[in-house]
C-alpha cells in the first residue's frame, strides 16, 4: 500500500499541469514588463525642457492622410542641397572654374515672344462686339416674344412633358380618396369646379384626372405607340388571334366614328404602321365639317383613294407650290374639283393644269416624231422614260410632311369605309403583323381600355434656384396640356413646361395652322374674322356634351391668330399670359 501511494504522488494530474503552465507564462510576462519599464525610464526634465517640448508639440503639424506623396519632393530637395554643397566647394577652391560650374547647372527657361500681330487688338475688340451683339439679339428676341392670354393648340402627339415651378406642384403621391375622385371625374366627365358633389376637388385630384385616356387595342406585352418600338421585334400572332383582334377593332372603330359624327367625341387618332390619321369633329380646327388628316401619304395610297373616288387636298404641298409661283390657295373651288375629277387625280388645280399642259405637249411631240419616221419601238421607249420621270416627280414628296392629305365632308365617310376594307390598314408582315391600328381618344368608346400616365415628381436646381418638377412619359393627347395649364394657372403665379413631340405627327399642327391662315382675297378681313368668330361659337356649343372641360373645348375650337402652334417650350406668368417657342 505504501508503494502505491508513493507512485501516485509522483504523477501529475492534467488539470494541475495546465495550472503550472499558466503560472509560468504569467511570471515570464511580468518579468518582461518589469524589464521594459526599467529600460524605458525617461530622464527627469526640468521646467525649461518641458516648455520646449510643449512648444514643439504645438508647432508640430498633423499629417494629412489625403495629401499627395512628398517623397519625390524630398528627394529633389536633397539633390538640390548636395548640388549647392558641391558648388560652394568649387567656389572656394578655384575661381577660374566658375564658368564650368555655371555650365553644369540646368539651363534657365527661355522666354519665347510671339510675333507682333497688328490685328490682335482689332480681333479682341471684334470678339467683344460680337458678344455684345449676341446679347442684344437675345434681348430683342425676348422683346419680340408674344404674350397671349390663351395657350395655342398643338395637334401633334407628345411623348414626354416636364413641368417646372418655383412653388410646389400638385402631389403625385395620392390618397385613396384622391385616386377615386380623379378616376370618377374622368369616367363620368365631371367638372369638379362647377358640379356639386362630394368628390375631392384638390389640385392633386384634378391633376390625376388629366392623366387618363382611352385606347384600343391594348396588349400589355406590346408597345402600340409608337408602333416602331424595338420591343415589338420577333413577336408573332396566330391566325385565330388575328381574326379575333380584327373583329374587335372593326366594332370599336365603327363606334368611335359614330361618336365623332354625333359630336360626342371631339377627335381621335388612328395610328397604323405606315401612316397616322387624325379624325376631327365639325367645328374643331376651324373646319365646319367632319374631316380627317392623313400623314404621311404615298403615291400608292393616293392612287387607291382616286380609284375609290375619294377627293382630297394637300395643304402643305400647295403651300410649297405657291412659294414657287404655282396658282393654288389651299382650298378647293368648284372649278378646281371639276378639273381634278377630269384629270383623275386628287392634286391641286395648278398641278392638274400642269399635267394637262404636259399631256398636250406629249401628243404634239409624238405626232412630230411619227412624222419624222421614228420607229414605234423607239417611240414607246421614249414614252416609258418620260412616264418614269413624271412618276419620280410625283413620288418625290412621299413620306414627308408635304404629303399630308386633307379629307373632309362627305369624302370623310368614304375614307372611313376605305380604312375598314383596305388590306394595308392591318399589315400582314413586319412589326406588329396582324395587330390592328391603335385608336386613341380622350373619351370612352366601345371596346376601349382606359390607360393612365404615371407622373414622377422631384426637385431640381437650375441657376442656383430650386424648382419643383413633374416628369411624364407616354401618349400625351392634344387636350392634356390645356387641361393641366388651366389647373396651374388658377393656383400658381408662374410655371414652365418642355415637351417632346412625335415626329410623324408634326404636320397635323402645320396643316391646321396653314388652313386657318388661308383666306380668299375677295373676302374682307372683318368678314373673315366675323365668320371665324361665329364658327368658333357654334363649334363650342355643338361640342358642349363631348365630355371635355369647357375651357378645353374652347381651345380646340379657337380660330384666328395664334390659335394653333407647334409647342416645344411653354412659359406662363400671371398678368402677362403665355409665351412659347
Amino acid at each position: 500500500m505504501s508503494s502505491d501511494g508513493i507512485l501516485s504522488s509522483k504523477w501529475t494530474r492534467p488539470d494541475d499541469f495546465i495550472k503550472l503552465q499558466r503560472l509560468k507564462q504569467k511570471k515570464k510576462q511580468l518579468a518582461a514588463r518589469v524589464n521594459s519599464n526599467n529600460n524605458n525610464k525617461r530622464p527627469e526634465l526640468d521646467d525649461n525642457d518641458k516648455s520646449k517640448l510643449l512648444e514643439a508639440k504645438i508647432a508640430q503639424k498633423r499629417n494629412n492622410p489625403f495629401a499627395k506623396s512628398t517623397d519625390g519632393a524630398k528627394k529633389q530637395k536633397i539633390d538640390d542641397q548636395a548640388y549647392d554643397a558641391t558648388a560652394s566647394e568649387v567656389r572656394n577652391t578655384a575661381t577660374s572654374n566658375l564658368a564650368c560650374l555655371t555650365s553644369t547647372r540646368p539651363p534657365a527657361a527661355k522666354l519665347n515672344l510671339q510675333k507682333f500681330d497688328a490685328q490682335a487688338f482689332a480681333k479682341l475688340l471684334h470678339q467683344a462686339k460680337a458678344t455684345q451683339a449676341d446679347e442684344e439679339d437675345d434681348a430683342a428676341l425676348a422683346a419680340r416674344q408674344k404674350h397671349t392670354p390663351h395657350l395655342p393648340m398643338d395637334w401633334c402627339l407628345k411623348t414626354r412633358v416636364r413641368f417646372f415651378c418655383p412653388t410646389e406642384l400638385p402631389s403625385t403621391q395620392l390618397k385613396t380618396s384622391q385616386v377615386a375622385s380623379g378616376l370618377t371625374s374622368f369616367v363620368r366627365c365631371f367638372d369638379t369646379n362647377q358640379t356639386e358633389s362630394t368628390l375631392d376637388i384638390s389640385d392633386a385630384t384634378r391633376f390625376n384626372q388629366c392623366t387618363y385616356y382611352w385606347q384600343h387595342p391594348h396588349l400589355p406585352w406590346l408597345t402600340l405607340f409608337p408602333r416602331s418600338a424595338k420591343e415589338n421585334n420577333g413577336i408573332t400572332i396566330g391566325e385565330r388571334e388575328r381574326k379575333a383582334l380584327a373583329e374587335e377593332w372593326d366594332y370599336s372603330f365603327r363606334g368611335l366614328f359614330q361618336l365623332l359624327r354625333a359630336r360626342q367625341c371631339p377627335y381621335f387618332y388612328l395610328c397604323a404602321n405606315s401612316f397616322t390619321v387624325l379624325f376631327r369633329a365639325a367645328g374643331t380646327g376651324g373646319r365646319p365639317e367632319t374631316h380627317a388628316l392623313v400623314t404621311p401619304s404615298t403615291r400608292g395610297m393616293r392612287s387607291a383613294l382616286q380609284q375609290e373616288g375619294i377627293e382630297y387636298s394637300m395643304p402643305l404641298k400647295q403651300q410649297q407650290d405657291a412659294g414657287e409661283g404655282g396658282a393654288s390657295n389651299g382650298s378647293f373651288t368648284e372649278e378646281t374639283e371639276a378639273n381634278t375629277s377630269d384629270s383623275g387625280t386628287g392634286l391641286a388645280y395648278g398641278q392638274a393644269k400642269d399635267i394637262e399642259h404636259i399631256s398636250d405637249e406629249d401628243d404634239d411631240d409624238d405626232a412630230w416624231l411619227e412624222s419624222l419616221g421614228v420607229d414605234e419601238r423607239e417611240l414607246r421607249r421614249i414614252q416609258t422614260t418620260h412616264a418614269r420621270k413624271l412618276q419620280a416627280a410625283e413620288m418625290s414628296e412621299d413620306f414627308s410632311d408635304n404629303s399630308l392629305l386633307l379629307i373632309e365632308g362627305v369624302e370623310c365617310q368614304g375614307f372611313f369605309s376605305y380604312l375598314l376594307n383596305a388590306k394595308s390598314t392591318i399589315t400582314s408582315v413586319g412589326r406588329l403583323a396582324g395587330v390592328p391600328p391603335t385608336l386613341l381618344a380622350p373619351v370612352a368608346f366601345p371596346k376601349a381600355t382606359m390607360q393612365h400616365l404615371v407622373p414622377r415628381s422631384k426637385k431640381v436646381r437650375l441657376d442656383g434656384i430650386d424648382y419643383h418638377s413633374i416628369d411624364i412619359k407616354g401618349v400625351l393627347l392634344p387636350t392634356f396640356l390645356p387641361s393641366v395649364a388651366m389647373l396651374l394657372c388658377e393656383t400658381r403665379h408662374t410655371f414652365s413646361a418642355t415637351l417632346a413631340s412625335s415626329i410623324n405627327t408634326l404636320s397635323f399642327s402645320k396643316a391646321t395652322q396653314k388652313l386657318l391662315e388661308s383666306t380668299t382675297p375677295a373676302e374682307s378681313k372683318e368678314a373673315v374674322e366675323t365668320d371665324a368668330g361665329c364658327l368658333q361659337v357654334f363649334g363650342e356649343q355643338n361640342l358642349s356634351d363631348c365630355g371635355l372641360l369647357p375651357a378645353v373645348v374652347s381651345a380646340i375650337c379657337r380660330t384666328g391668330q395664334n390659335a394653333v402652334g407647334l409647342l416645344e417650350r411653354v412659359c406662363y406668368q400671371k398678368g402677362e399670359g403665355y409665351a412659347w417657342s
